[in-house]
């Protein structure tokens, strides 16, 4: 008796072992693909959009402008650039002045625009131009869409990566998760048989098998919450910066996903893998 316990322990902490392994591949693949979510949704919102105003243009169509701008439901945020701010600005980078030989100072006075993230692609930006062009006093719209284009074609095709390399750590997760519960099951398909002779339902002969699943599928998504824990704790502390995008419910969604999967996965395998069994006759059991 001791022996089998023994030996069933040892079973049992294999299975959370590789159960848990799996679970920390997955998670960290999902960290992987809402973290570049984060960036690709932080890159969106820092391509800004310069609005050149008149030099007809007045402080209080000025500052109507401006707070015609905030009411818009795709802007993000809006910073005004003055005609002095524009010059002092010129004179830091240049180191001239070029009112000096100009005799005026020959900038204008603007907006710097960022969009949400949803409204900055190459069609949306070229719809919102368009519109704010059309607005009192405004002499030109500003923005690179070349580098727009550029951006939104790199976060494409990386999205298309990571959902691909999730699909199939997913199924690779399944499949591994599976094989070990099988495995598990298959230890103890002559039990199985013995309480099919003595009259015991399948769900009665079932039942064990999915609490089991499911505490050793609670157990190892708990271990792989705690080492992703410790890892990104680790990333933070090697690189601070990333703190802008391995956001609070990053971490929770990573966490949840992985507890949620490690219970439904693993008792969804362990339900095949006994039913695999019972379905099974005495012959095939030595042949399975």
């Amino acid at each position: 008796m001791k022996r089998h316990t023994s030996f069933f322990n040892i079973q049992a902490l294999t299975s959370c072992i590789s159960t848990s392994l799996v679970l920390i591949l997955l998670g960290a693949a999902l960290f992987v693909v809402l973290t570049a979510y984060n960036v690709s949704k932080s890159v969106r919102e820092n391509i800004s959009i310069t609005m050149l105003m008149s030099d007809q243009a007045n402080a209080a169509e000025l500052a109507t402008t401006q707070k015609t701008l905030k009411t818009k439901k795709y802007i993000r945020e809006v910073k005004f650039i003055s005609k002095e701010d524009a010059k002092a600005q010129m004179i830091k980078d240049l180191g001239t002045d070029p009112s000096e030989f100009l005799e005026y100072n020959p900038f204008e006075a603007s907006y710097e625009l960022t969009l949400h993230a949803d409204y900055a692609n190459k069609d949306s930006i070229a719809r919102v131009v368009k519109e704010l062009k059309a607005m009192p006093k405004v002499v030109d719209m500003v923005y690179q869409s070349e580098q727009v284009e550029t951006i939104n074609d790199i976060i494409s095709k990386v999205s298309l990566v990571l959902l691909v390399l999730a699909g199939l750590l997913t199924f690779v997760s399944f499949a591994l998760i599976n094989n070990t519960l099988r495995l598990s099951a298959y230890s103890r398909r002559f039990l199985i048989h013995t309480m099919k002779l003595v009259g015991a339902s399948w769900s009665f002969i079932r039942r064990p098998f999915l609490w089991k699943s499911m505490l050793l599928g609670l157990i190892a998504a708990i271990v792989a919450d705690v080492v992703l824990y410790l890892g990104v704790m680790a990333l933070l502390e090697y690189e601070p910066e990333l703190i802008g995008v391995v956001t609070t419910q990053v971490q929770l969604i990573v966490a949840g996903s992985v507890l949620v999967f490690g219970l439904l996965i693993t008792l969804f395998c362990a339900y095949i893998s006994v039913n695999r069994f019972l379905k099974m006759n005495e012959k095939d059991l030595y042949t399975a």
